[in-house]
C-alpha cells in the first residue's frame, strides 16, 4: 500500500526528519518520505502488518498530527484538497482554487498585526532614550524603574500570547527529546522573558531597601523588547515565507481553475440541458459551444472546429478537430460548435491526471534533500549545546556579566533555526514540476527530476518517437501517361479493398487531396505479393517488385540493368522507404513510396541533445537499411537495429553497465521494460494511462523537443537547489560563530538577539525567493522550426514538388542531415530472421488504454511472444521467436476478458 498523509505541526526540517524516523521504525514500513513544504507524508507499507491508524498514532506519538489524505482529485471539484499548495472547492461544479494555506496566512496576519501594535510602543519606551527621543517622565529615572520595567512586561505579554504556538510546539518537542525550530525560539525568548521578570524583582527589592545602586544596575538588563522583537520578526518571516510558498503552486492553480462549472448535455429527444460538470457520465452526448471549455475527455461525434490545448500540452497552435477526433478536458473550443461523446470523466480525465501527477511530484523528495534532512536531524540539539556552552564560557570562564552571557546564548538560538535548510529542496521541486506542466512535461517525482540532470546518453525508440508511427506517402512517381492526381486516384481506388498497412497511407493521401474513389471490378488479393483489379476497362496491378516481375510487366525486369523503375525503386528503398509498384495493362504506371516519416522536430531535438554533450542512440526493431536512413536524417550518434521489443531492456542495461546514465524515450507501451530499466524513463504521447505506469516523465505533446526541455529543467532545478543549500549552510556557518561572540574579543562585534531573529527570517525568505526564479525558466538552444524537409518546405510540400515534376521518375526527397554519422555506427543484431514469425491477431472488446495494457501483459506473458497492441486498429502485432499454437494465444486473450476474431 502506498498512501499519502497530511501532517500538522511541522515547522522546520528537524521536524520532518523526526516524523520520518518515527514512522520508519514501524514494522511493515518499506519507505517513508515527509515533505515539509507540502505538510505531507508518503508511506509505502505492508497493509497486512500495518494500518493507516497505526501510522497516524506513530506521528502523534512523535508530537505532531496526521490524517490520511486521498490524492486523486476531480478537476470538476469532487475532491476536497489537492494537498500540495493548492485545493479545490468541494462545492458541486466548482472550479475555484482554494489555497489550503489561506487559514494559516490569515492567522499569521492577525498575530503580526497584534505583535506590531504592542511591540512599537514597547520599543519606544525601552530604547527611545537611547535615540534621543522624548520619553514620558514616568519612565525616566531610578525612582520610576519598576514602572519602566513593569510597563514593558505588560506590553510584551500580548505578543507572547498571540505567538504562544512557538512555546506549545517548542516545549512539547523538547520534552519528547526532539527539539526543533520552535524549541529554539521558545527557549531563547523564554530566557529573555524570565530574566526580565527576575530583574523586576531585583529592582523592586532595591527600591524597597534603599539600594539605588542595585536599581540602576538592573535597569539596563531588561530583555523584554528582545523577546517581543524575536517573536514578531520570526512571525513576519513566516508570514512572508508562507505567502511566497503560495506562489510556487500557481501552475496547479491555473490547471484547476480551467475546469468549467457546467456542461451542456443533449438528451435523447435532442433537447439541451445544463448540468453540473461533475454529473457528466461516460457515454453522455455534450454540446461544446464556440469559446467554451471542454468539461471532460471525449470523442467528437459531430462538427468541426479548432481547439486550444495549450494549457494542457503547451502546444500554442490550436488543433483541428472533426468527427472521430479526441478532445481533452479543459481545452478551449474555437469558432465551431462540437458534439462530443464523454469518455473519461471526473478523476479519470486528462486534466485530473495531470493535476495528480504534478501534486505527487511536488510532494516527493529528491535524493539531494536527504543531505539537508540528515544535517537537520542533529542540527537543533547541536545548536542548543553551542548556545549553552557559549553562555557558560562567557559567564563563568571569561567573567562577563550574566546579561551579556545570556544575550550571547539567546542570539545563538534564534539565528540558528534551520528553516532555510528545510525549504531549500521542496520549494525548488514544487516550482520546477509546475513549470514543467506548463510546457506539457509531466514529471512524476523529485527523484526523476534530480536524476535527469545527470543523463549523458539518451536512447530513442524510432517508431512513434522519432517518427510519426504511421506510414505516409512520401514520393509520387507517375509515368508520363498519367498526371499526378489521376495516378493517385486510380492507385487509391485499387488499394481501397486491400488490408495492407501501406494501403491506408495511399487512401489517406487521396482523402487529403479530396479525390473521389472509382469502382473496382474483378478485385483479387495475392497474399505476400499484391493486388489486381479492373478500373474503367483497364487492368491494374499493384504490389512489390517480385509480383510485377512474375506478371512480366514491361520495363521492370531484374535482368534489365538500365531500367529507370528499378533504379528509382532501389533508391527509395535505400532511403528507408517502401516502394509500391503500379502497372496498367502490362506496362509500368508509376511508383508510390511510403514510409513512417520522421516528425518535423526530431532532428532539432537530437541536435539540441548533442549540443548539450549527450550521446543519442536510436533503438529500433526495423531492418538495417531503414535504420540507417532514419539515423542519417535525424543525426543520431549510434543506431541499433533489428532489436526485438523484449530485448530493448537488455540494450539499455548494457549501456548502463558501461557507466552511462541513460534516459529512455519511448511510447510507454511496448517500451515499458526499457523505460523501467533506464535511469530516467520518458514516455512520448498522450497514451497517459499506460505511460504513467512505466515512465518517470510524460511528454504530453509527443514531441522530442520536450525531452530536451525536461533535461534542461532538471539542470535548472538542481542548480537552484544547490544554490539554496549553499546559502543555507553558509548563513549558519557564518551566523553561529558571530552570535557566539567569537569576534567580540578582536573587533568588539556582538550580535544582538533581535538582529539574529531578523537574519534568520530573512534567510528563509531568500531561499523561497530564489526558488521562485525558476518560474522564469525557458528552454535554451531549441529551434523548433528546424525539420527534416528541404529548406523552407514541410514534408507535405516535398510531395507537392514531386507532383509538379511530371517526368516519369519524378524527383527525390532525399535530404540527409550532415554530421559525423557513418555506417560503422549501425549495429545490427544477429538474431536469425528465419526463427522469427509474425502474426496479427484481431481483437474485439478493447475500449481504452487500460484494455491495451491488459492484452499486452497477457500476450507478453507467453514465452517467445512479443506483442504490440493497437486500440485504434483493434489488433495485436505478434513477433514469435518460437512456435506458439494459435489456441494458446487465443486463450491468453480470452482469459484477459476479450474476444479474438481472427489470427493471421
Amino acid at each position: 500500500m502506498k498512501q499519502t498523509f497530511n501532517v500538522t505541526g511541522m515547522s522546520c526540517s528537524a521536524c520532518s526528519s523526526h516524523v520520518e524516523k518515527s514512522v520508519a521504525k514501524l514494522e511493515g514500513v518499506r519507505e517513508v518520505s515527509v515533505n515539509l513544504l507540502a505538510a505531507s507524508m508518503k508511506v509505502d507499507y505492508d497493509e497486512s502488518m500495518l494500518t493507516a491508524d497505526d501510522i497516524c498514532r506513530a506521528v502523534e506519538h512523535a508530537g505532531y498530527g496526521a490524517s490520511p489524505k486521498d490524492i486523486p482529485v476531480s478537476a470538476q471539484g469532487r475532491g476536497s484538497s489537492c494537498g500540495v499548495g493548492c485545493g479545490i472547492s468541494s462545492a458541486p461544479g466548482a472550479k475555484t482554487y482554494v489555497n489550503p494555506m489561506a487559514g494559516e496566512i490569515k492567522n499569521m496576519k492577525f498575530r503580526l498585526i497584534v505583535s506590531f501594535i504592542f511591540m512599537i510602543p514597547l520599543m519606544y519606551i525601552a530604547m527611545g532614550h537611547m535615540m534621543g527621543l522624548p520619553v514620558p517622565a514616568i519612565f525616566v529615572g531610578a525612582e520610576n524603574a519598576v514602572i519602566f520595567a513593569f510597563t514593558q512586561l505588560l506590553l510584551t505579554l500580548p505578543v507572547v500570547y498571540v505567538n504562544r504556538k512557538y512555546y506549545i510546539n517548542g516545549y512539547r518537542m523538547l520534552f519528547k527529546g526532539a527539539p526543533n525550530m520552535d524549541t529554539l525560539i521558545a527557549v531563547g525568548s523564554s530566557a529573555a522573558l524570565v530574566y526580565g521578570i527576575f530583574v523586576i524583582y531585583q529592582m523592586a527589592y532595591g527600591q524597597g531597601h534603599g539600594r539605588i545602586d542595585l536599581v540602576e544596575h538592573y535597569m539596563h538588563d531588561l530583555y523584554f523588547e528582545s523577546a517581543a522583537m524575536i517573536l514578531t520578526l520570526i512571525t513576519l518571516g513566516k508570514f512572508l515565507e508562507t505567502r511566497s510558498k503560495g506562489k510556487t503552486s500557481e501552475a496547479i492553480e491555473k490547471l484547476v481553475n480551467l475546469a468549467p462549472k457546467t456542461a451542456v448535455r443533449i438528451r435523447e429527444d435532442g433537447s439541451e440541458e445544463e448540468i453540473p460538470a461533475q454529473n457528466v457520465l461516460p457515454g453522455d452526448l455534450l454540446l461544446i459551444r464556440p469559446g467554451a471549455s471542454v468539461p471532460v475527455d471525449g470523442q467528437v461525434e459531430e462538427g468541426h472546429s479548432s481547439v486550444d490545448e495549450s494549457a494542457l500540452t503547451g502546444e500554442s497552435i490550436p488543433v483541428e478537430k472533426s468527427k472521430g477526433s479526441t478532445v481533452l478536458s479543459a481545452s478551449i473550443n474555437g469558432n465551431g460548435a462540437l458534439k462530443i461523446r464523454a469518455v473519461k470523466v471526473g478523476e479519470d480525465s486528462t486534466l485530473s491526471q495531470i493535476i495528480r501527477l504534478v501534486q505527487e511530484a511536488s510532494a516527493s523528495k529528491a535524493p539531494i534533500a536527504k543531505l539537508a534532512d540528515k544535517i537537520s536531524g542533529i542540527f537543533v540539539p547541536t545548536v542548543m549545546t553551542i548556545a549553552l556552552a557559549a553562555f557558560l564560557i562567557w559567564f563563568f570562564i571569561i567573567g562577563e556579566s550574566f546579561s551579556f552571557a545570556l544575550s550571547i546564548g539567546i542570539a545563538v538560538l534564534v539565528i540558528s533555526c534551520p528553516c532555510a535548510l528545510g525549504l531549500a529542496t521542496p520549494v525548488a521541486i514544487m516550482v520546477g514540476t509546475g513549470k514543467g506542466a506548463q510546457y506539457g512535461v509531466l514529471i512524476k517525482s523529485g527523484d526523476a527530476l534530480e536524476t535527469a540532470h545527470k543523463v549523458d546518453t539518451v536512447v530513442l525508440d524510432k517508431t512513434g518517437t522519432i517518427t510519426m508511427g504511421k506510414p505516409r506517402v512520401t514520393d509520387i512517381l507517375p509515368s508520363g501517361n498519367f498526371d499526378p492526381d489521376t495516378f493517385i486516384q486510380i492507385c487509391a481506388s485499387l488499394e481501397q479493398l486491400s488490408e495492407h498497412p501501406l494501403a491506408g497511407a495511399v487512401l489517406s493521401y487521396a482523402k487529403e487531396k479530396k479525390l473521389s474513389l472509382l469502382p473496382v471490378d474483378h478485385f483479387q488479393a495475392v497474399p505476400g505479393r499484391g493486388i489486381r483489379g479492373d478500373i474503367n476497362g483497364h487492368h491494374y496491378i499493384a504490389g512489390n517488385l517480385k509480383f510485377l516481375e512474375e506478371e512480366h510487366i514491361q520495363g521492370i525486369s531484374q535482368n534489365d540493368d538500365n531500367s529507370p523503375w528499378l533504379e528509382a525503386g532501389n533508391r527509395l528503398s535505400g532511403e528507408g522507404k517502401t516502394p509500391l509498384y503500379f502497372a496498367c495493362d502490362n506496362a509500368m504506371a508509376g511508383i508510390i513510396a511510403a514510409a513512417d516519416v520522421v516528425k518535423p522536430t526530431s532532428a532539432a531535438a537530437i541536435k539540441a541533445l548533442k549540443h548539450m554533450g549527450i550521446k543519442v542512440v536510436m533503438l529500433t526493431g526495423d531492418n538495417q537499411r531503414t535504420a540507417r536512413a532514419v539515423g542519417k536524417i535525424v543525426g543520431a550518434d549510434t543506431v541499433i537495429s533489428d532489436v526485438l521489443p523484449q530485448d530493448k531492456e537488455k540494450e539499455v542495461r548494457q549501456l548502463q553497465e558501461k557507466g552511462q546514465c541513460v534516459a529512455m524515450v519511448g511510447d510507454g507501451i511496448n517500451d515499458a521494460p526499457a523505460l523501467t530499466r533506464a535511469d530516467v524513463g520518458i514516455a512520448i504521447g498522450a497514451g497517459m494511462d499506460v505511460a504513467i505506469e512505466s515512465a518517470d516523465i510524460v511528454l504530453m505533446k509527443s514531441d522530442l523537443l520536450d525531452a530536451v526541455t525536461a533535461i534542461q529543467l532538471s539542470k535548472a532545478v538542481i542548480r537552484n537547489i544547490k544554490e539554496n543549500l549553499f546559502w543555507a549552510f553558509f548563513y549558519n556557518s557564518l551566523g553561529i560563530p558571530l552570535a557566539a561572540g567569537l569576534l567580540y574579543p578582536l573587533l568588539g562585534l556582538k550580535l544582538n538577539p533581535m538582529i539574529g531573529a531578523a537574519a534568520m527570517s530573512f534567510s528563509s525568505v531568500c531561499v523561497v525567493t530564489n526558488a521562485l526564479r525558476l518560474k522564469f525558466f525557458k528552454p535554451k538552444g531549441i529551434d523548433s522550426t528546424e525539420d527534416c524537409a528541404p529548406s523552407g518546405q514541410t514534408a507535405e510540400a516535398k510531395v507537392t514538388t514531386i507532383f509538379q515534376d511530371k517526368a516519369p521518375l519524378g524527383g527525390s526527397t532525399q535530404n540527409l542531415a550532415p554530421g559525423n554519422f557513418s555506417d560503422e555506427n549501425i549495429i545490427e543484431k544477429n538474431e536469425s530472421e528465419e526463427s522469427v514469425m509474425e502474426k496479427t491477431m484481431m481483437i474485439e472488446g478493447m475500449m481504452c488504454n487500460h484494455c491495451v495494457a491488459h492484452v499486452t501483459k497477457a500476450l507478453n506473458g507467453i514465452d517467445g511472444v512479443s506483442a504490440v497492441v493497437s486500440l485504434e486498429d483493434k489488433n495485436a502485432k505478434l513477433t514469435l521467436t518460437k512456435d506458439v499454437p494459435d489456441d494458446v494465444l487465443i486463450k491468453a486473450v480470452t482469459d484477459a476478458g476479450y474476444e479474438v476474431t481472427a489470427v493471421r
